[in-house]
């Protein structure tokens, strides 16, 4: 399934940020909404600032339009307020993109967990995330710095512990 891309990514104002407050809110949130899309439609978990420039969610080839690194800065900082973005370095040249929070994971993995009957079960994060159980499951192949967020939101709600094995980190449901 190919990406849809939304109308606004044809609309050359659009590579533009506006300097009218609402208009940029607008923008702004549109901007987010397309950021959050393609990563989730890509399965893309880190952005490099640089390397985005140059990616087709801020680069519209076809129009001849790209979204300056500056804005893009700015666009990456607003999915930071809505704790959809963390940055990995200072310089803020690098990030972790959320495109569904923690806790969601969280909830879709514990949901998977209680609707085959696996409560008070162990598995290691590998199983949990590349398993053949696992196989179909949205989070299959989630990536380990989120499965770990995930399970450690789980853990806050009681659901869940993560513990240490022989091997590796593992995590028992309950």
């Amino acid at each position: 399934m190919s990406f849809e891309w939304p109308w606004q990514y044809n609309f050359p104002p659009f590579f533009t940020l506006q300097p009218n407050v609402d208009t940029r809110q607008k923008q702004l949130a549109a901007w987010c909404s397309l950021a959050l899309a393609y990563c989730r439609h890509h399965k893309l978990y880190t952005l490099d600032v640089m390397e985005s420039q140059e990616s087709p969610v801020f680069n519209n080839k076809k129009i001849e339009r790209k979204l300056s690194t500056e804005s893009i800065q700015v666009v990456f900082e607003e999915l930071r307020k809505k704790g959809n973005l963390d940055w990995l370095d200072k310089n803020k040249s690098r990030c972790l993109v959320m495109w569904r929070r923690p806790e969601e994971w969280g909830k879709l993995i514990y949901q998977w967990v209680s609707k085959f009957g696996m409560i008070n079960s162990v598995f290691t994060l590998y199983e949990l995330t590349n398993g053949d159980d696992t196989e179909g499951e949205e989070f299959h192949g989630l990536e380990e710095w989120m499965l770990l967020r995930s399970l450690q939101a789980l853990q806050t709600e009681g659901k869940a512990e993560i513990i240490s094995m022989d091997d590796g980190k593992g995590v028992k449901f309950f």
